[in-house]
């Protein structure tokens, strides 16, 4: 059954629901933000201070107000996912701007009009967060990754893996149950990979063939003799072959295991571990790297279509397969990049940019491991946090901890409603950051006025930095896309005045009707 909520109802949901997402989250804002503990029916309680993970699990009793919920989280999940960074403070500059808002709508302001005027504002306030913009150095970008995950150990690792990638998606975090903190640059081009016999192995935990030949089939493998005529080279050839199928009749994977023990073959069988159109374009990179041909009827297989690899390294769950770099490997990064220019899903765009990456310099294979499943998380999670903030950077660099937003309300001279509103908004992620870290906030606006804007407090250090030679920096677009996507939502929510939703409907006196007939 549908309920229409509308007028003073849905103001005071709506207020409730904002306010419950960002006062829970905006505790963990900065250096000495803090930590929330998060229960999950699926795994253990974990603590956290990552805000777009606190936000995707705070839910609420009420229908309404978890609807709200979901939108409102669309501005953190948004800024995550374009940044990797700056969800806290998306939701800090959300609760502000809306609540100003609502304010001044219960005053008698048209939201529609305050909508757009706040949409005039923002354009203004981003050009002018583009002039203190400056081309971060790499000892800024180490800066950057290390005030992102908090921690020194893992902002120092991800400063030394980028100057190696070329993007994010080129990094391969590998979880283990040691102690440890490392990465290794990997050559060649790296994919996911199931085997289809634990007994390929051989009681090893991996596998490492040189010069193999290679057979890409493009559905299922049923019968072995169908490519006998395959394995009378290997045979003779007394060589390695790595077969990429759909999948595997039992009986074909017999066979293969039998000729590996009694014949002295090296024959191992991989699945993608991809589906659809990604594994489509995983077995085409495949088909040219190793140089073969992509075999759609037994019927017409030939030697000519098998593929030849200097080395294939295989283990449980990947496969790592080297390869030189030609004429054909650069007309085919070439196509890919064309495509990637066309995507605008960022799921599948990155994707493609990892592609790029493998063709062009490879892969960085990062290993971390926590002695206990709850710090693993944790560390993964700033391990993470870091990975996108340094890359993100790329684009230029702020003075932090919200002084480049003080800096900006101190030179807004218009005296509009909606400048009135993004004045206070942006005041509250330097107010929030100092709260969080115990200091008195008064005090250090205070100073940083009469300076002219020109300092930054370094909450680490407890002491007052030149704003053009700080330690303290943000990225520029975390920054800008914090500031878009708070304004984004809070404008749909003020401009919002009725909501319908589905109740629930109890089905227990249905039940209970039915059982009387």
């Amino acid at each position: 059954m549908r309920k229409v909520i509308s007028g003073k109802e849905l103001e005071e949901k709506m207020s409730e629901a904002i306010n419950l997402l960002c006062d829970t989250v905006k505790k963990t804002l900065g250096p000495k933000g803090n930590n929330i503990i998060i229960d999950h029916s699926s795994f253990t309680p974990f603590i956290t201070n990552d805000g777009v993970t606190i936000a995707q699990n705070i839910e609420s009793d009420d229908e309404t107000i978890n609807t709200i919920l979901e939108i409102a989280k669309e501005a953190s999940i948004k800024t995550n996912e374009v940044v990797g960074d700056g969800t806290t403070t998306t939701l800090v500059l959300l609760q502000s701007i809306y609540n100003s808002s609502m304010e001044y709508i219960k005053k008698g302001e048209n939201p529609i009009i305050l909508k757009k005027e706040l949409e005039i504002i923002l354009q203004e306030i981003l050009r002018e967060l583009n002039n203190y913009k400056i081309k971060p150095s790499k000892d800024t970008l180490k800066k950057i990754a290390c005030i992102s995950a908090n921690d020194n150990e893992i902002g120092s690792l991800v400063s030394d893996i980028y100057k190696y990638v070329e993007n994010k998606n080129s990094i391969v975090i590998k979880e283990v149950e040691e102690n440890t903190l490392r990465y290794k640059l990997l050559k060649g081009y790296y994919l996911d990979t199931l085997v289809a016999s634990p007994y390929f192995f051989k009681n090893n935990n991996d596998i490492t063939f040189k010069d193999s030949f290679v057979l890409l089939y493009s559905t299922d493998l049923i019968d072995i003799n169908e490519i006998g005529n395959i394995l009378n080279f290997i045979i003779e050839k007394n060589s390695n072959l790595v077969i990429f199928a759909n999948d595997y009749g039992v009986e074909f994977i017999n066979n293969a295991l039998s000729l590996n023990l009694n014949e002295g073959l090296n024959i191992v069988l991989l699945k993608v571990s991809e589906y659809g159109l990604k594994k489509n374009d995983i077995v085409n990179d495949l088909e040219i790297i190793t140089n073969s041909k992509i075999i759609r009827d037994l019927n017409n297989i030939s030697l000519n279509d098998l593929g030849f690899a200097k080395k294939i390294y295989i283990e449980k769950d990947t496969t790592r397969i080297d390869f030189d770099y030609n004429k054909r490997i650069k007309t085919h990064i070439d196509n890919i990049k064309k495509e990637e220019k066309r995507i605008n899903d960022s799921y599948e765009k990155e994707f493609y940019l990892k592609r790029i990456a493998m063709f062009k310099k490879g892969i960085i294979e990062l290993v971390i491991g926590s002695p206990t499943k709850i710090e693993l998380r944790e560390k993964r999670m700033r391990l993470d946090d870091a990975i996108c903030a340094i890359f993100s950077a790329k684009e230029g660099v702020l003075p932090g901890s919200g002084i480049t937003f003080l800096k900006i309300v101190s030179t807004m001279d218009n005296d509009s409603i909606a400048s009135k509103i993004f004045k206070a908004a942006l005041q509250k992620p330097f107010f929030q950051i100092m709260e969080n870290a115990g200091e008195d906030v008064s005090l250090i606006k205070k100073n940083i006025a009469e300076k002219n804007y020109e300092l930054v407090y370094n909450i680490h250090s407890q002491k007052y930095e030149d704003i053009n030679n700080t330690n303290v920096i943000d990225s520029f677009s975390v920054t800008s896309y914090s500031l878009i996507n708070a304004c984004s939502i809070a404008s749909m929510l003020i401009t919002t005045t009725s909501l319908i939703i589905n109740e629930r409907e109890n089905n227990l006196d249905k039940v209970s009707e039915y059982g009387n007939i």
